[in-house]
């Protein structure tokens, strides 16, 4: 067959195969991944650590009171909620017994004190009574026998005057320990505060806590007026942190409220509360009171700023590929490509670069989404900035 003829008759034939290939390969093809992309700009990076776990607002003083004698509880000066001065009654157990040897001692007392007035007048007597037998004896009207007895009795006398005198410090000290004893029984206020707890009803037995036995207090008094929090910091991060480092603070109760702080205290120790998560009990002071009212036991998270640096290029941290990397889009292949970046501080919402991007570089930032892989057909997304 002659060649011409030949290829004019295949010619054809590859050419419907080429169309039909093309065809296929346009509809079968991968289509673009649509990506958000954030120009690279200027502005501030602060390096900042956070809580592992919700920290607390605690109160700076809160202690929970339990008489040291047990007893029927006979007074209940105060209720849930109360606001308390110092000094104040709380609760008083019953106590007449107490009472009534409170009293037998203020008698015995009493009969002391008369005693001794009478035995000391005595020996006012004797002493007068020895000086005038002293001075007769030097005018030679009595014996120096006589003036030695008279001596003699005015020593026994103030000897004995001085032993009822201390018979009165005995008493007395008799008196004030029923007045102890009485104190054991009753609970004030060691500060002003509010009461936030009470555990039993007028006429029920109040029980103190052994050593070792867990009960529970009578009363949980605490100080509102001074308030701070308490939050646990990974052992890893807590050598970063510095005492008056300022602190971002938001509760979850008023989430529209976010309060500024400083740290005022670091652990000196660790913390093992699980096996895999050791922390540091960090301590940070309001720097003025929250506009709301701020319950102790609130939850809290608190960042911690450690520096900041500002007018720096920056980038989204979440756009950060492990291994120091950024993805960008090439203009020109219209394909996902790597580039390899310096990072300098950063937190969970910034990261400083220090070498690698421009300032107005396009950055890719949607790197969760399907099929955005280095190499791949990617256009921009009408999101990106």
């Amino acid at each position: 067959m002659n060649t011409s003829i030949l290829m004019r008759r295949i010619l054809p034939a590859a050419i419907i195969v080429a169309i039909a290939g093309g065809a296929l390969y346009w509809t079968t093809r991968p289509k673009p991944v649509a990506v958000v992309l954030k120009t690279v700009d200027r502005g501030i990076v602060e390096a900042t650590v956070v809580n592992t776990r919700a920290g607390t607002v605690d109160a700076c003083q809160r202690t929970k009171l339990s008489t040291i004698l047990g007893g029927r509880i006979e007074v209940m000066a105060v209720k849930q909620g109360d606001h308390v001065k110092k000094g104040q009654l709380l609760m008083k157990l019953w106590n007449d017994d107490q009472k009534a040897q409170q009293r037998l001692a203020e008698a015995g007392l009493a009969s002391t004190r008369q005693h001794l007035n009478e035995i000391c007048a005595a020996a006012s007597r004797a002493a007068r009574d020895a000086t005038r037998q002293g001075n007769l004896r030097t005018r030679g009207f009595i014996s120096e026998a006589g003036e030695d007895t008279a001596r003699t009795e005015a020593e026994v006398r103030k000897a004995s005057c001085d032993a009822a005198r201390a018979d009165v410090g005995q008493a007395e000290a008799k008196v004030h320990a029923t007045k102890v004893e009485q104190g054991r029984t009753a609970l004030y206020a060691p500060f002003d505060g509010i009461v936030a707890k009470i555990v039993g009803e007028l006429g029920e037995y109040s029980t103190p806590s052994p050593p070792g036995v867990p009960t529970p207090p009578a009363i949980d008094l605490i100080d509102d007026s001074c308030l701070y929090i308490t939050a646990p910091m990974d052992e890893i991060d807590a050598p970063k942190i510095k005492l008056g480092l300022p602190v971002r603070v938001s509760l979850d109760a008023l989430p529209k409220q976010p309060l500024k702080g400083k740290v005022r205290r670091v652990a000196p120790y660790v913390l093992a509360v699980e096996k895999q998560s050791r922390t540091v009990d960090v301590e940070i002071d309001f720097e003025m009171p929250a506009s709301g009212k701020l319950l102790v036991g609130y939850s809290a998270d608190v960042e911690i700023v450690l520096s900041n640096r500002a007018n720096v290029l920056r980038v989204p941290t979440a756009a950060l590929i492990e291994g120091g990397k950024v993805m960008v889009l090439n203009a020109d292949s219209g394909r996902l490509e790597e580039r390899k970046v310096k990072a300098g501080i950063a937190n969970w919402e910034f990261t400083e670069i220090v070498e690698g991007l421009t300032e107005g570089e396009r950055i890719v930032i949607s790197l969760e989404r399907e099929g955005v892989k280095v190499g791949a057909s990617a256009t921009p997304d009408e999101k990106s900035k």
